[in-house]
């Protein structure tokens, strides 16, 4: 008699998903590598569930370990048993948690009396992890408000997306919207200009930073090749370019972002 065929790991994650939404707990992720998982440990926002750490690992997270009041699991390095990708660079910790709430775009977009206009990032089916974390990354740096993504083809929060954004992903809101066109013009309502970054614009960047003088900014970037969305480009107040040094022109959307950020920050 043959053996019961083994269920594809994509079914193990859809049943599992749904026995932790009828717990009424949603579902959960599990984070790796020491940057992430330390900054994950002493974070009040993060409901953590199970922590999995090497010996040394231990070791190196002790601090941490102890304020975040969990019991660690030690696990032999080589047989490392969190459900992992076997491809993960774990650094022998991981840790699950649930994702972070942060709320709703309305009350973090919303301009503060007395604080400088707020600056935010919206991504237009940006979905590599490693993108969105080093972007995670320039946008805490330069003091953006959150980074905005549609729910839909985007990159989730994976511990993939927590370990290129190494830390980044506990202290700067990554927030999903149901629609990103909708989200646009609930913020060009509050004020926002909206820049959108196209290789192909006329406008420089510093020249559509100025026209926006003391406006709320949000920032928004498209997937690298199919760039911005017809009705993503049409929210958009305003089209712009990185106007490069000379002929060649082409940055990742990471690297693109992280310019943007910081010409905002310093805008005139």
């Amino acid at each position: 008699m043959a053996g019961q065929a083994k269920k594809p790991k994509w079914a193990i994650e859809r049943d599992r998903a749904r026995k932790e939404a009828a717990r009424g707990q949603g579902p959960t992720i599990w984070l790796f590598g020491l940057h992430a998982v330390r900054d994950a440990l002493i974070n009040p926002r993060r409901v953590r569930h199970r922590l999995i750490v090497t010996p040394n690992a231990a070791t190196r997270l002790a601090e941490a370990i102890e304020a975040s009041g969990i019991e660690p699991e030690t696990a032999d390095p080589r047989r490392f048993p969190a459900p992992l990708d076997p491809q993960s660079v774990h650094q022998g910790a991981a840790l699950e948690a649930q994702p972070l709430d942060w709320g709703g775009l309305s009350e973090l977009a919303q301009p503060r009396p007395g604080a400088p206009p707020p600056l935010l990032v919206l991504l237009d089916r940006v979905t590599d992890p490693h993108n969105v974390g080093a972007i995670l990354r320039s946008a805490e740096v330069f003091g953006a408000r959150a980074v905005v993504a549609p729910r839909h083809h985007s990159a989730p929060e994976t511990g993939a997306l927590a370990k290129a954004a190494s830390g980044a992903l506990e202290r700067q809101p990554y927030l999903k919207v149901r629609n990103l066109g909708d989200a646009m013009q609930d913020l060009a309502a509050l004020g926002y200009a909206l820049i959108g970054l196209d290789g192909a614009a006329e406008t420089d960047l510093a020249d559509a930073l100025v026209t926006a003088a003391e406006q709320p900014i949000a920032l928004v970037l498209g997937a690298e090749g199919p760039g911005l969305r017809p009705r993503t480009r049409d929210c958009c107040t305003a089209l712009a370019r990185i106007t490069p040094a000379a002929g060649f022109g082409s940055l990742n959307v990471s690297n693109a972002a992280a310019v943007a950020l910081f010409a905002a920050r310093n805008r005139a």
